[in-house]
């Protein structure tokens, strides 16, 4: 007796390292996979944007950014800081943004999360892989441990976490290496009208924006990739 063929659903995440909403929504999603274990596999797949492509070298005070930014008082942010808080912890995800919490410039962290999708097979079996490791370890690596993820000491290390070659990283982030891939894969989405993220195109065509409850994830797969599919 044969197994019963279990669909593959691709999911493409538009995503930026500094988005907290994009850590959440991963999380959340991560409850879609499991709540379709046995029905459907899954293949996931990140892809680069920069919320603050213009973020200088040294970052910006995090507070300070998103109230210049969203045009928001100090109260409004501190309430906005806590609301995700609390949100993330109960996902199981440390939010620890002391005092001393900066944006900081992603570019490089794309370049390094690029080439970890590059090793990626096309094929494998697991729905995710070392570029997922990766984005996860950074989202970390800023949120939770407050490190600098544009500086190319800390991003070598990161990926060395995960089990990339540290000396490879390190020679990628002391060149142009991957960067004309970000930049192309940026421009590609934001031609498919993805301003903000973060943005989950499944099957390479429906768009779920934003960081949604897994229980709207799990109607909209339900009604329009399984259902018809039946």
């Amino acid at each position: 007796m044969t197994e019963p063929h279990v669909p593959r659903l691709s999911v493409d995440i538009v995503s930026d390292v500094m988005c907290p909403w994009c850590i959440i929504g991963w999380l959340k999603f991560r409850q879609v996979m499991d709540h379709f274990k046995g029905r459907l596999d899954f293949r996931v797949q990140w892809h680069p944007f920069e919320l603050n492509p213009d973020m200088p070298p040294d970052g910006e005070d995090a507070a300070a950014h998103v109230m210049r930014k969203y045009g928001i008082s100090a109260e409004q942010s501190r309430a906005n800081t806590g609301r995700l808080a609390a949100i993330a912890d109960k996902l199981g995800f440390a939010f620890n943004r002391g005092p001393d919490f900066r944006m900081r410039n992603s570019f490089d962290a794309h370049r390094l999360l690029t080439w970890a999708g590059a090793m990626e097979s096309s094929d494998q079996q697991a729905a995710t892989g070392v570029q997922t490791a990766l984005k996860l370890a950074l989202f970390r690596a800023h949120f939770t441990d407050n490190r600098d993820v544009s500086d190319h000491d800390v991003l070598a290390d990161v990926a060395a976490s995960v089990g990339l070659d540290r000396e490879r990283a390190a020679a990628i982030l002391a060149s142009d290496e991957f960067g004309e891939m970000v930049r192309t894969e940026e421009h590609w989405w934001a031609e498919r009208n993805i301003t903000g993220v973060p943005a989950f195109i499944l099957g390479g065509q429906m768009l779920v924006p934003g960081a949604q409850d897994a229980e709207l994830f799990i109607r909209v797969i339900e009604k329009k990739i399984l259902a018809p599919a039946a």
